[in-house]
């Protein structure tokens, strides 16, 4: 591995990336109440990453793209990078199956074992290019020039953004993962105060981050960080959520909060006015409500970017800094220079991921232009 110096990501995608919310960075293209309307989405829902009505937005998008670039709307093939089999491959099938697309996903996460490309497929029957090595996309599009599927003009080329072109799967992803975890304590402890307990949130927010506990935390990071405030504050104890799930009789975050906005007397008047916002954003069905926790995880994640200066060992950078992937900046350049569209999706939400009015006036940037190292082989 080496540094290969500071880039962003904008240097190939410009502001051609969406998060959460769905509406493009990019503000010549159209926003997510104008493609609502075009095709038909209900008012008010915004969906997720793996339904079929988000690659009906992204395919619009696209398109949007193209006619920009070259008067057309034409897009003759897809390319999906990606780093999860399921919910990228999802991404992936929905995306050609609403365009009418061939396409094919290389999907990358480096495991510390011999080298090895696996060729799968979807259940929809779309091909996938399986890999544990970042550096085998360009082996892959070696792959894809053969299948008739070459990345050049036409070709439309969806990049996933977190553990994907930064913090890597499997080579630099845990340092997103800890940004995310600094700003779940620095919440918690802000709102405890002096009643903050290090040792004791680490105690209820690891266990409570496991596969066995999702059916009750929806996998979501803002229900955990709203569930570790309240059992910080002493109201709801531990142990006993922890055996009200297992025994069945605490099924689901709605009915933890609830069952909170029935006892929010018993809370001190600064988390009583936390839990009456988080609450609030939960009735209207806003998949981050909790707005406090998401403002500290933009600022604890922009921190990770090119924190460190440029004699630092690249060791170092992976394990503090949230770094470029080299490969897949390359080929994303390359791509681009043959005329193939270049589209950044991210799931993170936009509170997470672009600053305030505030931050944004003293220079702080949206993660896709945050400048950092680029590390790869």
């Amino acid at each position: 591995m080496r540094s290969y110096g500071r880039a962003s990501l904008s240097d190939f995608l410009e502001d051609r990336i969406v998060y959460r919310s769905l509406t493009p960075y990019d503000r010549n293209l159209p926003d997510l109440e104008q493609i609502r309307q075009r095709i038909g989405l209900p008012a008010g829902l915004t969906p997720r990453k793996n339904e079929p009505n988000y690659a009906h937005i992204i395919t619009h998008l696209l398109r949007a793209c193209r006619q920009e670039d070259s008067g057309k709307a034409q897009i003759d093939r897809l390319i999906f990078i990606g780093d999860t089999h399921l919910l990228d491959g999802t991404a992936y099938t929905n995306l050609c199956q609403v365009g009418g697309w061939p396409g094919l996903a290389f999907i990358g996460s480096e495991v510390n074992q011999p080298a090895q490309v696996r060729l799968s497929q979807t259940d929809g029957g779309q091909p996938l290019y399986l890999s544990n090595r970042w550096a085998a996309l360009e082996d892959c599009d070696r792959y894809c020039a053969a299948q008739s599927l070459p990345v050049e003009d036409g070709a439309a080329v969806v990049i996933d953004m977190d553990k994907t072109m930064v913090g890597a799967r499997g080579r630099n992803g845990q340092v997103i993962d800890q940004a995310r975890l600094d700003a779940v304590e620095e919440t918690v402890a802000n709102l405890l105060g002096t009643a903050f307990d290090p040792v004791a949130f680490r105690a209820t927010y690891d266990p409570l981050n496991q596969p066995e506990f999702h059916p009750f935390t929806a996998d979501n990071q803002d229900y955990l960080a709203y569930i570790c405030l309240i059992l910080g504050s002493g109201l709801y104890p531990f142990d006993q959520l922890v055996a009200e799930v297992r025994a069945g009789r605490m099924v689901s975050f709605a009915q933890f909060i609830r069952s909170i906005e029935d006892e929010k007397k018993r809370l001190p008047p600064q988390l009583a006015q936390i839990h009456q916002e988080v609450f609030g954003y939960f009735q209207i069905d806003d998949p981050t409500p909790f707005k406090a926790f998401r403002r500290n995880e933009y600022r604890s994640t922009v921190r990770r970017f090119g924190s460190l200066d440029d004699a630092a060992p690249v060791e170092k950078l992976l394990a503090e800094e949230i770094v470029i992937t080299q490969e897949v900046r390359v080929m994303a350049q390359e791509w681009r220079r043959r005329g193939a569209l270049l589209f950044g999706l991210s799931d993170k939400p936009d509170e997470a991921s672009i600053p305030t009015p505030a931050l944004a006036a003293q220079g702080y940037p949206p993660l896709h232009r945050a400048v950092t190292h680029a590390v790869g082989e």
